[in-house]
């Protein structure tokens, strides 16, 4: 039986922890910095699916983000304080950024230059970092969450805001590194009037009373976060605790008028965690919850839920229906703990591996419970026949299951099309095998990120055979392949008059009927 401890360290302890674990620089980096002989970063990671994500040159070991929140302007006004390693003799470095007014930034305490260009933050230190330098980086702005964009993060409500970040818009809330590969410690202080609450991801380390009737709220988290993953919310929101399996300590953020309305819904995630934690091991991380987002404006945001870490958000509205309407929907997101959060993807071409997963376990928790599907199906092997026969549609429509791009990553391919490549795998390697390489999988690389190639390479290792052609042929495949046990199953031809259902809402169920 695993238990959790509290954090209680000053924020800024993580932080410096993190800033510790990059070597410095040696005496030859010292002298080609002095010089200037340094080569600006590029200004992308090379993801397949965002290209222009992302910058390197340096990682990001830790952020803390300062945001205060003028209810009558509704402007953040923010500091976001990054620790950075130099991966190279770095001249000039950026960061991504978008529709945010950028007021000051200082490297190592001394002012910098910069300049904002499209998405991009680039700055110009007053001398070259050396190679393994660290560095605290410090950018002063003011955003407006009501600020039209191509994309946002942004929530407005009508007390405050939450935040969506994924896929790439967590830019548009604060300077970063903007790729889940690149995963950092972070600490929030978030400054609200009387009467409002400031909540993050990660747990709450101090409360302040400050002058002019403001409170000042820092969290920090224990396991770092990638930047598609942060939640910062604000609103008259009231904070129940309630415990959950195996000592974990469990927190919902909701709007204080429906916090009775909300509470069946909210009383189910200790039964829910029980159940995932059987399969899949300990929930990874310090604490876990539920944020119904204070709006109900159907066109705040396109979703129904999102697995920012340590909280999901949700739309209020879809809480309030009955246990099998919500059951699997909550299961989906609370398998992203593990599946997307715990592990990250790579690249956003891996997006199955959270998606699928997801859907995976939420359809057999559906199952389980008798609950009928969207189709009336009761089973995975029923679902997962109806969803063969569509394979080859999809595979045209949408691509191969690993293969997206960024007009169709939300497709249904990415969803069932992922729950149909896990299932193909569990009939070949057999019933037993296939726990053992989720729980392998999960624990190789928790607190990282992994890719599609990772995830092959523990199914081939733990079944005791090369599985990389046959999940190779399911993942990248343009036709569907024979499924392992059911020679029966067919596929259905193609036709031009067939379309492939489109999904897409970033990060969740991309509708609670739709899929399940």
């Amino acid at each position: 039986m695993r238990y959790r401890t509290r954090v209680t360290a000053p924020a800024a302890a993580l932080i410096g922890t993190a800033a510790t674990l990059a070597a410095a620089p040696s005496a030859y980096a010292r002298t080609r910095a002095l010089r200037g002989e340094g080569t600006p970063g590029a200004e992308t990671l090379g993801d397949p699916v965002f290209p222009a994500l992302g910058n390197d040159g340096y990682r990001v070991t830790a952020y803390h983000l300062a945001l205060s929140y003028d209810a009558t302007t509704r402007l953040v006004d923010a500091t976001a304080t990054l620790t950075l390693c130099a991966t190279q003799d770095l001249s000039r470095f950026s960061l991504d950024a978008l529709g945010l007014d950028i007021r000051a930034v200082r490297v190592g305490g001394r002012p910098a230059a910069f300049e904002q260009v499209d998405e991009k933050l680039r700055v110009t230190p007053d001398r070259t970092l050396p190679e393994h330098a660290r560095v605290t980086v410090c950018v002063d702005y003011v955003a407006d969450p009501s600020k039209a964009l191509a994309h946002t993060a942004w929530v407005p409500t009508t007390d405050g805001f939450a935040v969506c970040p994924q896929p790439n818009s967590a830019h548009t809330v604060f300077p970063c590194n903007d790729h889940p590969t690149d995963k950092a410690a972070f600490s929030f202080r978030i400054t609200v009037p009387n009467g409002l609450r400031g909540v993050a991801s990660g747990t709450l380390v101090r409360t302040e009373s400050l002058d002019g009737d403001r409170t000042a709220y820092t969290y920090r988290s224990r396991f770092p976060i990638a930047t598609e993953l942060v939640q910062i919310t604000v609103g008259d929101y009231t904070v129940k605790d309630r415990q959950g399996p195996n000592g974990l300590g469990l927190r919902d953020v909701v709007p204080t008028a429906r916090a009775g309305a909300l509470e069946p819904a909210l009383a189910l995630t200790p039964g829910l965690v029980e159940w995932l934690e059987q399969r899949l091991g300990a929930y990874p991380f310090e604490t876990y919850g539920l944020l119904p987002c204070n709006s109900d404006n159907p066109n705040a945001f396109d979703f129904t839920g999102l697995e920012t870490q340590t909280l999901t958000l949700y739309k209020p509205n879809f809480l309030l229906q009955e246990e099998k309407k919500i059951g699997s929907h909550m299961m989906h997101e609370l398998v992203h703990s593990w599946f997307g959060n715990s592990v990250s993807l790579a690249t956003w071409a891996d997006l199955w591996l959270n998606e699928g997963h997801a859907d995976f376990y939420g359809l057999l928790y559906r199952y389980e419970r008798g609950w009928a599907d969207s189709l009336g199906l009761t089973s995975m092997e029923a679902r997962m026949k109806d969803t063969y026969a569509k394979g080859d549609l999809w595979r045209q429509s949408s691509g191969p299951v690993a293969a997206p791009n960024a007009a169709n990553l939300f497709d249904s391919q990415r969803y069932l099309g992922g729950v149909l490549v896990l299932y193909a795998l569990r009939e070949a390697v057999g019933g037993d095998v296939f726990p053992l390489i989720e729980r392998t999988f999960l624990e190789r690389h928790r607190n990282s990120a992994a890719t599609t190639e990772d995830y092959i390479a523990v199914a081939s290792e733990i079944s005791g055979q090369d599985q990389s052609g046959f999940l190779k042929d399911w993942l990248y495949g343009t036709k569907t392949p024979r499924m392992p046990n059911h020679p029966d199953w067919t596929v259905t031809p193609v036709t031009p008059s067939l379309v492939a259902p489109r999904h897409r809402e970033p990060g969740h169920y991309p509708d609670s009927t739709a899929t399940l």
